[in-house]
Order: C-alpha cells, then structure tokens, then sequence
C-alpha cells in the first residue's frame, strides 16, 4: 500500500508544534514581563525600553536562521543542529525564570543562537523528505500540514501560559516554555531514525564558494562593526541597540546590492523585482510586528479583560483568570490623575493611585480599595492571530484554487500588494476603537482587538507564504539560500523598525494619530507596489 506522508513528517509537525508552544509563550509575556514592577516579580522598565529589547531580539532571531542553516549545510548536518538549536532554546526559556539582568540577557542571546540553528533546519529536512519520487508532487500539502502545526501550538500555549502565570508566577511561564521545548526535542530524538536518509550536507560548488566566503567575512565585518557601535558613547538612534543592529545590517545590505550589480542581465530583472518586494514588505512587519508591544500594551490597559461574573468561578478553576487588586500604589509621578498626600505646609510627600488597568474604568464597575477582580490574562490575545491563520488558511486556499480553476488567480505580486492594502484597514480597526472609546478615556470592547487581528491575518496571508514562494520562483538556482537570507534580513529589519515605531507610543497624546501613521506608512508601501505592479508581474510571467 502506498504511504500518503512520509514516514519523519508527523515527528517534525508535533517537533515544530511544540517549539512555537515554548516560543509564543515566552514571547506572549514578554513584554509584561519586563513592564510589571519589581513588586509583580518583573523589571519595572519603562515601555520605550522594553519595546527595544523586545524589538532587538525578534529581528536577530530573523538574523541567525540563515548562518545556523549554512553551517548545517556544510558542516554540522540537519539532525543535530536541530537538536542543538532546540536544546539552546530551551535552556534560554528556563533562564527567564533566574530574575537577574545577567540571567535576563544571557538568556536572550541563547535563544537567538539555538533559534538561528533550530529554525531553517528543521524545514529544510521536511523539504528532504518530499523530495523523493513518491512524494515530490504532495510537498504542498505536508507544508500546509506542517504550519497548521506551528500554528497550533502558538495558540494553545497562551492559555497554558496563563495557567502557570497565575498560579505559580513568571518563573513557572518561563519553565513551562522551555519544558515545551524540551518535549519537542525528545519528540525529534524519537524520530530520528526517519531522517537518516535524507540528512546530506551540501558540498558548496566552485562558483557557490566565493559567495560563502564573501558572505562570512560580511557578517565578521558586520559584527565588528555592531560592537564599536554598542562601546561607543552616544547614539545614533535611540538606544545603543538599535544602533548596533542598523550598522551590522549595512555591510549585509551592500553584499546583497554587490550580487545584484555583479549578476548577468539575465538575471537583474529577477533580483530587481525580489529586492524590491523585500524593501517594501520592511513595512508590512514593521506593523505587523506591533502584536508584541503597542497592541499588548492596548490589550493590558485600555481594553475590557473584565470576566463576567458567571464565568468567574470556571475560569478561576481552570487558572485563566488574573486577579488584580484595587490598591493605591506608591507612584513617582505628581501628574494631576493621582491621588497627592500633601504635609501641613501643603508639601506633596507622597503620590498614590490605583494600577493602571483602573485609570479608564466604568465608574460604576470601579471596586473598592483593596477589593480583587478577576480579568482575561493580556497574553491570550496574542492567540487570536495564531486562531484565524488556523481557521482562515484552509479558506484562502481554496478560494485561490477557485480562481485558479477560472483562469483569474492573481499573480503573486499581487497577492502581496493586496496583502499591504487589507494590513493597512487593520489598523483602521484600531483607530475607531480609539474614537469610540474618546481615545481611551472608556474601556475597550474586546472585539476591537479580535477584529485588528483578523483583518491583519488576512493580509498576512495573502503576503508571508508568497514572500517564500517567490524566492523559491524567480532565484537563480545557485543563489536561492542567499536570497532566502535576503528575505530573512528584510523579515529581521522590519521586525526591528516595529520597535522603533512602537516606542511612539507614549508620545501621542491622541492615540488615534499613533495608528494613522501605521495606516499611513501601509499605504506607502501598497502604493509603490500598484505603482510597480505592471513591471513587476511581467518578470513573473517569464
């Protein structure tokens, strides 16, 4: 009888199901975590802060994936850089739980190194196992098996997440994310046997060599590079990360042009159009990239989390409910919104007020001091995303498969620009919660979010997976791996210009005008490619 999957399939789906279990738990209270006071058991840092760290360790984890996968190529094989990268990440995940900065950061870097081997490997040997005769034509299918695995486990991890969070603390979220990883590392082990057959090193070819070579002495340059910027007093930009981050990423930028000046006229049109689309999807993950930080903080503060009172008790029980207490706190700040404790002389001597989720409260929902209320958990919003790419991927495909059957499916530049144009009317979404609610003076329906995050999935959709498949269409065959570096670069720098964007924030005063300018920055970038459109669907038809 004929096998319909590969024997390895099932072994990396539940592999790569657990890995975005631990990745999306940790990332999910990330920002919380580095936000809450020390008297939460967090840093107490400030938003600016806290969304730089956030934004510098998602775009070097989009940095590292292609050095990992070029030294599995070469040198260490697929199989045991995944199980080290996965070993790393794990290790990474249960540091969090150490509350020291030392641990913090050491911790973080970790992460990067075992994602960077982890990540493009693991893909790499699922594509191995299609590649045989039985199973060349169903490659489609296992890949579309294989993200509704990682979907899934992003999805489910939240509410787990929520569970240890509220019952034990952050330490216990952090060690669940890496228990998680750590399972799927067994998961993998369990399997090895079925990819031994398919876990061959590439030799590189003569005319491959010179743009390895080239290619490591960029990012040794790069690096060196990076450090001067991060020893050096005085910024750039606003912090010494971000800094160190741009000034790596030039010398990566100019090999990239070098290849695009050096290549044969046949192949400029091809690297023209790519380059292009990277420069221009910068944007969309610019945006999209916000889940962690600008809306996370929507979430915590302005949005109604509040438990109707009968679901409390089962919510309670399952461990998905936050209980947060209505206690004056001791604050820094003598802004005329708290409450000031004044000496005889009339002297301010303290400052006080309730936490902030209280600040925008119905007054007539406000508790008494000292009273609890039980609210959703802010990280399960970040399973909102995960959910409709679940449920709207299978729709979408067979919606393009309709039009594909008439002859109208549209190109694949055009699924992205549409993509930029249905990312832009998310954050539309946003901007109505913002009126409605008299920028933030009342609570947030739910919904607001639910619908940002739909919308912005659909454009996700249509764009993300056709960044891939156009790399994988229009690459010369013997630059396919750097050009799929060059889409992880250009997926790394928009997911650290999120967090450039996000720190503006705090500075809008009128929140609205704070989505406007994401609004604005998506229709700059859907305009330059309706603008670009004709010329560039004509290279995909060739």
């Amino acid at each position: 009888m004929k096998q319909k999957y590969p024997k390895g399939l099932f072994f990396l789906v539940f592999t790569e199901f657990w890995e975005r279990f631990g990745y999306y738990l940790m990332i999910g209270i990330f920002t919380l975590y580095m936000t809450a006071d020390a008297k939460e058991g967090g840093f107490g840092w400030d938003n600016e802060k806290a969304y730089d760290i956030f934004g510098t360790f998602i775009a070097a984890a989009y940095l590292t994936p292609f050095m990992g996968g070029l030294l599995a190529d070469l040198k260490l094989g697929y199989r045991f850089s995944i199980i080290l990268g996965g070993a790393l990440m794990g290790i990474g995940y249960c540091m969090l739980a150490i509350h020291q900065e030392w641990a913090f950061y050491t911790s973080l870097f970790i992460m990067v190194i075992g994602n960077g081997f982890f990540k493009p490997n693991i893909s790499t040997l699922l594509g191995n196992l299609y590649n045989s005769p039985e199973f060349k034509d169903k490659k489609d299918s296992g890949y579309n098996i294989f993200y509704m695995g990682i979907n899934l486990g992003a999805f489910i991890c939240n509410f787990i997440g929520a569970i240890f969070l509220n019952k034990i603390g952050w330490n216990g979220a952090f060690i669940a994310a890496g228990v998680g990883m750590f399972i799927g590392v067994i998961t993998f082990s369990v399997g090895l046997k079925n990819f031994a057959n398919v876990d061959v090193r590439k030799e590189p070819s003569k005319e491959d060599k010179p743009f390895l070579i080239q290619f490591i002495g960029v990012l040794l340059v790069g690096t060196f590079l990076a450090l001067i910027s991060w020893f050096t007093k005085g910024t750039i930009l606003s912090s010494e990360s971000s800094d160190a981050f741009f000034i790596f990423c030039l010398p990566v930028i100019f090999f990239f042009t070098s290849i695009y000046l050096k290549a044969s006229s046949e192949e400029k049109k091809p690297l023209g159009t790519m380059f292009t689309i990277f420069l221009i999807v910068i944007l969309f993950w610019t945006i999209f990239k916000q889940n962690g930080t600008a809306l996370t903080t929507y979430a915590k503060n302005y949005t109604d989390r509040s438990v109707p009172e009968k679901y409390v008790s089962t919510l309670n029980s399952l461990g998905f409910a936050e209980k947060i207490k209505a206690e004056n706190k001791e604050v820094d700040q003598l802004d005329e919104q708290f409450r000031k404790i004044k000496d005889k002389e009339g002297n301010v001597v303290k400052c006080k007020d309730y936490p902030p989720y209280f600040k925008n409260i119905d007054p007539n929902q406000m508790p008494k001091e000292g009273e609890e209320i039980n609210l959703v958990n802010t990280s399960i919003f970040q399973s909102i995303n995960p959910f409709f790419v679940v449920v709207l991927t299978p729709l979408l495909v067979a919606f393009f498969g309709f039009l594909r059957k008439r002859g109208k499916e549209p190109t694949t530049a055009s699924k992205i620009m549409y993509g930029l144009l249905i990312s832009a009317l998310s954050t539309l979404v946003m901007v109505a919660a913002i009126h409605f609610t008299n920028n933030g003076m009342h609570k947030a329906s739910a919904w607001w979010l639910i619908g940002c995050y739909g919308v912005i999935t659909v454009g996700e959709l249509c764009l993300s997976p056709m960044g891939l498949s156009m790399v994988s269409k229009l690459s010369p065959p013997r630059l396919t791996a750097l050009m799929m570096g060059a889409w992880s670069l250009a997926t790394s720098i928009g997911n650290k210009t999120s967090s450039e964007i996000a720190k503006f924030w705090d500075k809008y005063d009128n929140k609205a005008d704070y989505f406007w300018l994401n609004f604005g920055l998506l229709m700059l970038a859907f305009l330059i490619m309706l603008f670009l459109l004709k010329r560039l669907n004509q290279v995909f038809k060739k």
